[in-house]
């Protein structure tokens, strides 16, 4: 990863666990400070979001993993690009609602 890298994660249960903590320090990996409710500003997370209420809507619904990740596969591939690119172009609006509340929530 390289001297300068810092592992950024939200805080959440799953990334807080012993294991996963042995797991970076063994690793010599240094994770940043993020503290407790903070907003998530990463737009990733709103194409996750989307994803999955894609993979939800399904009729049938995938019964079994290589299912599951044709569907994954297709809905990613028809997620319009318009729907990205616009929470790419909303991130200086979401930087200045974080900043002018303090870090605290935001409408995002």
């Amino acid at each position: 990863m390289g001297a300068e890298f810092l592992f950024m994660d939200d805080n959440a249960r799953p990334h807080r666990v012993s294991i996963v903590d042995e797991c970076l320090q063994s690793e010599d990996i240094t994770r940043m400070d993020w503290p407790a409710y903070s907003p998530d500003l990463n737009p990733i997370e709103h194409v996750w979001d989307m994803l999955g209420r894609r993979i939800a809507a399904r009729q049938p619904a995938p019964t079994c993993l290589p299912e599951l990740r044709r569907a994954l596969l297709e809905e990613w591939c028809n997620i319009p690009h318009d729907q990205i690119d616009n929470l790419i172009l909303s991130m200086p609006r979401r930087c200045k609602a974080c900043i002018a509340s303090s870090g605290r929530h935001t409408p995002y």
